[in-house]
């Protein structure tokens, strides 16, 4: 996995969620938060 500098933009990803739904980290642009949580127990 690439290394990340702090203080920079994430770049851009599409991940499943609990339904199945594609979501992309570019659907929360403009959100002052976004939380995301990768539990892979549930994989």
């Amino acid at each position: 996995m690439a290394k990340v500098d702090m203080n920079t933009k994430a770049p851009n990803f599409t991940l499943k969620d609990f339904e199945g739904n594609e979501v992309s980290l570019s659907d929360f642009s403009g959100k002052q938060n976004v939380l995301i949580v990768l539990n892979r127990g549930f994989m």
